[in-house]
């Protein structure tokens, strides 16, 4: 698999139009859908501004504003969910999110796009190696950051059905097939490449990243696409994780609070004994300007990174 293909490419399709081409589908049946951005960037939001401007707010620039509206709106009755870059709608508006959304545990459905270093040559004002830290610590609110568009997809439509106050992570670029079809909710993770030595769990840009790694590692490592990092299926990730000799977490994140410290936090509880790596960003790291693999290589989160690890 080439590094391109890892960075997802124009024929791959994006998670976002996915994910709001499912909401859109259903809001022209569903009038108490309602749908805010704070960006105009996505294309698929022409179709929802355009055919449905009375279900469509363009908040402008403004999401903690934003934040506190749709918890107005939530109350009313209406089905909600807030679009912005992911830095934007998540530390920008954490206090909204905290006193307003969190304190009455509404059922709003929060979209961050772009995560980690997906904004990578907007360097550090568009960087979210913190949100998982930052978002799982919020009383109620669920956290899940699918791989592909057909997660997306699926997670459009399990907000749309059980509505729930929850953060959905998805990458800016399109992101090639991981799940065809083996997508669940329920389960939480997908085990995408069996192993018995070595599992690499990860999430999101980096499970991509995970497989390459895999691939090089040979037929000993298992690849675990963990999307739902909250709430956790500690039960059945246990058992699945107490089938591999070590455990590699690989993140995008910031090492404190992070992907990798929930998973530590399961075995931890369950009083599971496996040496854990944990593959991320560490604290101290020099906010410079690059491409994402550049920047990957820089903070030590690549592929060589991964697979050091792991043989490690």
């Amino acid at each position: 698999m080439s590094t391109e293909h890892v960075k997802g490419g124009k024929s791959d399709p994006l998670m976002r139009d996915a994910f709001i081409d499912t909401v859109f589908a259903r809001a022209k049946q569903d009038k108490d859908i309602v749908f805010v951005s704070a960006d105009f960037g996505a294309k698929a939001l022409d179709a929802f501004r355009t055919e449905l401007p009375g279900q469509f707010i363009h908040a402008g620039i403004s999401e903690q504003h934003m934040v506190d509206f749709a918890a107005g709106l939530a109350l009313s009755g209406r089905r909600v969910f807030l679009y912005a870059m992911a830095p934007f709608i998540t530390l920008r508006c954490i206090e909204q999110i905290k006193c307003v959304l969190v304190s009455m545990n509404l059922p709003v459905t929060l979209i961050g796009v772009g995560v980690g270093l997906g904004y990578d040559h907007a360097t550090l004002t568009h960087f979210t190696p913190e949100d998982i830290a930052c978002m799982r610590a919020m009383n109620h609110l669920e956290v899940w950051s699918p791989a592909d568009a057909e997660g997306a997809l699926h997670l459009a439509e399990l907000c749309l059905d059980d509505p729930r106050l929850r953060y959905v992570r998805l990458e800016r670029q399109g992101m090639p097939s991981l799940y065809r079809g083996r997508f669940a909710p329920n389960d939480g993770f997908l085990e995408v490449r069996r192993g018995a030595d070595v599992a690499l769990v990860a999430c999101g840009y980096m499970t991509h990243k995970a497989l390459r790694a895999a691939e090089q590692l040979g037929e000993g490592t298992g690849v675990i696409d963990l999307f739902r990092i909250k709430p956790i299926d500690s039960q059945r990730l246990v058992d699945v994780l107490s089938r591999y000799k070590r455990v590699v977490t690989v993140e995008e994140q910031l090492l404190q609070g992070g992907f990798g410290s929930a998973v530590l936090e399961v075995l931890s509880d369950r009083g599971i004994d496996r040496p854990v790596r944990r593959v991320g960003i560490r604290d101290g790291f020099d906010v410079v300007n690059g491409d994402r693999d550049h920047l990957h290589a820089l903070y030590g989160i690549d592929v060589p990174d991964i697979i050091r690890a792991a043989a490690g």
